[in-house]
């Protein structure tokens, strides 16, 4: 049976291991939304991972959510991103951008000038949003997508595929979790449309194939992924039926050759998302949530999941797979470090062969 430092193929992307770096929003971009050195410093040092999933990553100045997250929609992003995997690369690692329209969850305080926060309905997320030199702030009331305006947001995300690949990025990973616009679009409580993007689940889960099938035409399936959270409440997100939302996505999403599903299994009492994606889904499977080594290596022991993915341990354990091959002990991280600007708390966690 494999274990987790064995080799693995998703879709196209060929792993060195089965430990997966999972998206976590640090927030250290540089003016304009750009990747600077100290990304790059961040992901180099965790390039052993088989596969690195960047932070959310807008596909337009309108995606943007949250005060200093990188973009890749312009020149400037792309070269700061095409520092970051020569980085990864150059250690011999495989690296994807998740490309995270934020929807309405925003504030026009972390935005450009001339973006605003659009949505499937004119819902306002009851909950808050910090911004640089205000603080927590009210999120914004979105305007509702017009139903001409949505190919326009589906090929942000496809022109966003085209420079990740430009960028040096081995594939993409579209963030449908979190209460961000795709899962706006999937869920009952802010999609209160009438065309044929809203009301029943075919209709409901229209976006989120056709994000998908626009990066497939843009990048080719086997270079993209896709991660979901049925039932997470997060952002102010609800949903009336999440397993049945959830079993109508994957069934459609399946015929597509994806290289995989990214699952945030959550304990919640509507829905399990893992007994809804080994019932529908058919492909590979990278899990995610609260695992450590021992179940990461019974996940993959058993056929559970092809690969595992970790963050919270990725923060301040840039040599994960070393300290797991060898089974040292994990540094804690910092929480009040999380979300700050400069090295600390990012680029500052030594490897063992610093101790």
């Amino acid at each position: 049976m494999p274990t987790l430092f064995d080799p693995v193929a998703l879709g196209d992307l060929s792993l060195a291991n089965r430990i997966v770096m999972a998206p976590m929003t640090r927030s250290r971009a540089g003016p304009g939304d750009v990747p600077g050195p100290l990304m790059v410093d961040y992901y180099r040092q965790r390039a052993t991972a088989g596969l690195i999933v960047t932070e959310g990553t807008q596909p337009s100045a309108n995606g943007k959510g949250y005060c200093r997250t990188p973009g890749l929609h312009t020149a400037e992003q792309v070269k700061g991103w095409r520092a970051v995997t020569d980085a990864v690369h150059a250690e011999g690692g495989k690296i994807v951008v998740q490309l995270m329209h934020c929807g309405r969850v925003g504030s026009r305080l972390n935005k450009a000038p001339d973006a605003e926060t659009i949505a499937p309905s004119a819902v306002q997320a009851k909950a808050r949003i910090f911004a640089d030199g205000a603080g927590q702030v009210d999120m914004e009331m979105p305007r509702a997508l017009e139903t001409h305006e949505i190919a326009s947001v589906i090929e942000d995300y496809a022109n966003a595929a085209r420079l990740a690949r430009e960028a040096g990025f081995d594939g993409v990973e579209l963030h449908c979790a979190s209460g961000y616009l795709p899962m706006q679009f999937l869920s009952t409580g802010t999609n209160l449309r009438t065309d044929g993007y809203g009301g029943p689940v075919h209709n409901r889960i229209r976006f989120t194939i056709e994000v998908l099938e626009a990066l497939c035409g843009a990048i080719g399936a086997g270079r993209v992924g896709f991660r979901i959270c049925p039932g997470n409440p997060f952002n102010d997100i609800r949903d009336d039926d999440p397993a049945e939302t959830y079993a109508e996505l994957l069934k459609a999403a399946s015929p597509l050759g994806l290289a995989y599903l990214h699952l945030i299994r959550l304990d919640v009492p509507q829905v399990n998302g893992l007994a809804v994606a080994k019932a529908n889904w058919r492909g590979n499977l990278i899990l995610n949530e609260s695992i450590d080594l021992a179940e990461g290596q019974a996940i993959v022991d058993q056929g559970v999941a092809e690969a595992v993915s970790f963050g919270r341990s990725f923060i301040s354990n840039p040599d994960l797979v070393r300290r797991f091959r060898e089974g040292a002990p994990l540094a804690s991280f910092d929480l009040k470090t999380l979300y700050s600007d400069g090295p600390a708390g990012y680029t500052d966690y030594p490897a063992l062969s610093e101790g």
